[in-house]
């Protein structure tokens, strides 16, 4: 089922507002007081990531992982938004997020968030559960939140490409700034061994070499002909025509606009950047990203 904007009245776009020094929208606060005293297992695992930056991606590579053999039945039946479920979204007419893990018949559960680290709830740190980050380069992180937030009716309306390049320099997202996010794991990777942290461009490069490392990471070693296959389903455009990985079924994503997945590349940037903007986010970025020891790729 793909939206049809005739047949339903539309949510409300959400509106953005500062929420304990971050900017958020009500879909992700409104069950706070339920993310904040979620109890995590020793045994979840926690995707964390800055929005459109892969998050799908590692969820589908993850969920294949676990329960691509034992459970084929999920890869035709549930999409997986279900199976990986977002934790602090309170869609509209649905059931929230905390509820759909709660309910989750699947262990390890797999468990999607977007929030910066300091608003995880405590409860994952004090299970010392293990946590996946992916992080995307910041040029075409802005791209595809743009495309992103033009077709899913419940976020901020987008606006114009110029006014929209100013709202992620100052950080004005859902989820707050891209700089703070990517450097906040980034920290507590040195802190917290259970976090692995991945970057986009390099899933990209060479997804087999990163599943991997994942597999390493969480102490997995699937047969060589799982890990092809694995490698082979996760390949853009198999889960671009995926009806159960692509988002197609979500009610309030209007593909007409823009398909979830986009084009899944790196460098696509390039086609939306002025030179102007490319020099001021240039000038910009030197400014927020002290941390010489991460680095981005902005092509390949």
């Amino acid at each position: 089922m793909s939206f049809n904007p005739e047949k339903m009245d539309l949510p409300p776009r959400g509106e953005l507002f500062d929420f304990h020094g971050v900017s958020m929208t009500h879909y992700f606060t409104d069950n706070w007081e339920n993310v904040q005293n979620f109890q995590a297992r020793p045994d979840d695992i926690l995707i964390a990531t800055y929005p459109k930056a892969g998050t799908t991606w590692v969820s589908y590579i993850l969920d294949l992982l676990y329960f691509g053999q034992t459970a084929l039945e999920r890869q035709t039946s549930i999409p997986v938004y279900e199976r990986v479920p977002f934790l602090e979204l309170t869609p509209p007419d649905s059931a929230s997020g905390t509820d759909l893990v709660n309910n989750l018949p699947t262990s390890p559960r797999l468990i999607k968030t977007h929030l910066p680290v300091q608003l995880v709830p405590k409860s994952f740190w004090e299970q010392n559960c293990r946590m996946v980050y992916v992080a995307r380069n910041a040029k075409d992180n802005m791209v595809s939140y743009f495309h992103f937030d033009s077709m899913n009716m419940i976020e901020p309306e987008p606006g114009d490409w110029k006014n929209f390049f100013q709202r992620f320099l100052d950080g004005k997202m859902v989820f707050g700034s891209w700089y703070d996010h990517v450097n906040g794991w980034w920290k507590k990777k040195q802190t917290y061994s259970k976090l692995h942290y991945m970057f986009y461009e390099d899933l990209i490069e060479d997804t087999g070499r990163e599943i991997d490392k994942l597999c390493c990471f969480l102490g997995l070693s699937p047969s060589a002909e799982e890990k092809k296959q694995i490698t082979g389903g996760v390949q853009f455009d198999n889960m671009k025509n995926n009806s159960m990985a692509n988002y197609s079924t979500v009610p309030f994503m209007d593909f007409k606009i823009s398909p979830f997945m986009r084009k899944g590349k790196v460098g696509d940037w390039k086609k939306h950047f002025t030179v102007a903007q490319n020099e001021e986010f240039d000038e910009d970025y030197k400014k927020k990203m002290k941390d010489p020891t991460l680095q981005f790729r902005t092509e390949i």
